[in-house]
C-alpha cells in the first residue's frame, strides 16, 4: 500500500512539471546511493527504476561483469564516491552478501562514518528507498531498507490469505 501511494505522488510530481525543481532541492537533503552487483545487475535495476520513477539524483549504478577485476571495481567505486555528494551519507546497495561488490563496498564503508552496506537488494527495495531517503541518516536508511526488504519478499498465496483476512475483518467477521 505504501509503495502505491508513494508512486502515485511521484507520478503527480512528474506530470505537473515540478520534478526538475523537486530533484534539485531534494538532492541537497538526501543520501547518495551506489548500486552494484554481478553481471549487469546494477544497470538492470537502474533501467527499471528509470522506467518507473524517472531520473533519480545521487544514484550511481556499477556493474561487475565477469571480465572485470576487484581492483577495477574498487576504482569505479572510488570514482563514483568522488562524483556524489556524501554530506548526508552514502549507501552501498549490493546483490549478494559476501560477493565482490559487497566486499569492496564494505572496505570503503569502513573508511568513513555515515556509510552503510546492504546486500540482497531487489527492485521493490530500490524503488521504495530511492523515494524515502530524503532526510534519513544512513543508519535510519539501513533499518528502513531491511524492513522494506522483509515486507517485499512474499508469495501469491500469502498475499491472497492476507487479503482474505483483511476482508474478513472489514466485514466484521
Amino acid at each position: 500500500m505504501a509503495i502505491k501511494v508513494v508512486l502515485m505522488v511521484w507520478a503527480l510530481i512528474q506530470l505537473t512539471g515540478y520534478y526538475r525543481h523537486y530533484n534539485e532541492i531534494r538532492s541537497v537533503l538526501m543520501l547518495s546511493i551506489i548500486l552494484s552487483g554481478h553481471g549487469r545487475f546494477a544497470s538492470g535495476l537502474e533501467q527499471a527504476m528509470l522506467q518507473i520513477l524517472g531520473e533519480q539524483p545521487q544514484i550511481v549504478a556499477i556493474d561487475f561483469p565477469a571480465e572485470s577485476t576487484t581492483a577495477q571495481l574498487q576504482h569505479q567505486f572510488e570514482q563514483a564516491i568522488d562524483s556524489l555528494d556524501e554530506s548526508q551519507g552514502l549507501i552501498f546497495l549490493t546483490d549478494l552478501l559476501g560477493g565482490t561488490p559487497f566486499r569492496v563496498a564494505a572496505t570503503l564503508a569502513l573508511q568513513k562514518p555515515g556509510r552503510e552496506v546492504l546486500a540482497g537488494v531487489n527492485l521493490q527495495l530500490l524503488l521504495e528507498m530511492a523515494l524515502e531517503r530524503d532526510g534519513l541518516s544512513s543508519e535510519q536508511f539501513r533499518l528502513m531498507a531491511l524492513e522494506c526488504g522483509h515486507r517485499g519478499l512474499t508469495s501469491l498465496a500469502d498475499e491472497m490469505n492476507r487479503q482474505r483476512s483483511n476482508s474478513a475483518v472489514e466485514e466484521g467477521i
